[in-house]
């Protein structure tokens, strides 16, 4: 009777995944690779997208007042992130940034406060989340157009960017930030009503990533016609709204990736469908290349 019941639990164990158990079993391994990269990161290169946009004002700097650009550090931090854009698609917005890990990390407690309280938390309203969309780019030209003039240095202490990287080094003394510090405060006020609230409607690097070129293989593509009609699940699941589609722009994904597992049918891939494992083992792949280009232009700090 004893070896009975042994034979019926050992069958049942291994009794194969329903294809619902094996996505939400892809799901939470896919989740937990995101989370993992993004707090290496955030622990140890921290300072990527500072660093970036350094860089970039750096270069406006120098052609507003005629001087030759110099190849700093922070300019190949930037050169170093837009060639791994074109290559990789928008990974460091997805997985390696900074602003967007801590950006995930406020609405992921915001979902917990309305699981906990059983209330639906405000949102933007659509309408007014569309219109934002185009903000990133007016913020872009904004910091060329002011790096050119020379006026941008004079106003260090606005920057809610400058106040960021200060604070991920422990450095406190943000007296003559005041007007950064309460930028960033509302950035993170913001981050709790919408995901991903700062790289859609405040990220400067991610308009200039969005207009970059990419590699084919790094695309994230639909399969429309194979679709369900009605559903939007992918477009549900997108931080940023993204309505994936074989011929959209593909600057407008972040490549986190959180669409392929919410396919019920299955529809979205790169070039070549990969096993979950395999698609894995890659995204660990790219992160590796991508801590390991910071460490060479010294961006990695370790404590």
């Amino acid at each position: 009777m004893i070896q009975f019941k042994q034979d019926i639990a050992s069958s049942a164990e291994k009794k194969p995944l329903s294809l619902a158990q094996r996505r939400k079993r892809d799901n939470r391994r896919r989740s937990l690779v995101r989370v993992g990269i993004q707090i290496v990161f955030f622990l140890f290169a921290p300072s990527l997208f500072t660093s970036a946009f350094t860089g970039l004002k750096q270069a406006f700097t120098a052609i507003g007042g005629g001087a030759p650009l110099e190849f700093s550090g922070f300019a190949c931090v930037f050169v170093m992130l837009c060639l791994f854009t074109v290559v990789f698609g928008r990974f460091f917005c997805g997985f390696a940034c900074s602003f967007g890990a801590l950006g995930d990390f406020v609405y992921f407690l915001r979902t917990k406060v309305e699981k906990k309280t059983k209330k639906k938390l405000p949102r933007l309203p659509k309408k007014l989340a569309g219109g934002l969309a185009c903000l990133p780019f007016l913020i872009l030209t904004a910091v060329v157009v002011l790096c050119a003039v020379g006026i941008y240095g004079s106003l260090s202490g606005w920057s809610p960017w400058d106040v960021f990287s200060m604070l991920t080094t422990l450095n406190l003394r943000l007296g003559r930030y005041l007007v950064g510090v309460g930028l960033l405060a509302g950035i993170v006020v913001g981050m709790a009503l919408e995901p991903r609230f700062f790289c859609r409607f405040f990220c400067p690097l991610g308009a200039v990533f969005r207009l970059l070129p990419m590699l084919p293989w790094s695309v994230l593509k639909r399969d429309t016609d194979a679709c369900i009609k009605g559903c939007s699940a992918c477009t549900a699941s997108c931080p940023v709204s993204h309505r994936l589609g074989t011929e959209e722009n593909a600057g407008n994904c972040i490549r986190c990736d959180k669409c392929i597992g919410v396919c019920p049918k299955q529809n979205i891939k790169t070039v070549g469908r990969k096993q979950p494992a395999v698609a894995l083992l890659l995204t660990v792949g790219k992160a590796a290349i991508l801590f390991l280009l910071a460490f060479l232009l010294h961006a990695v700090r370790f404590f």
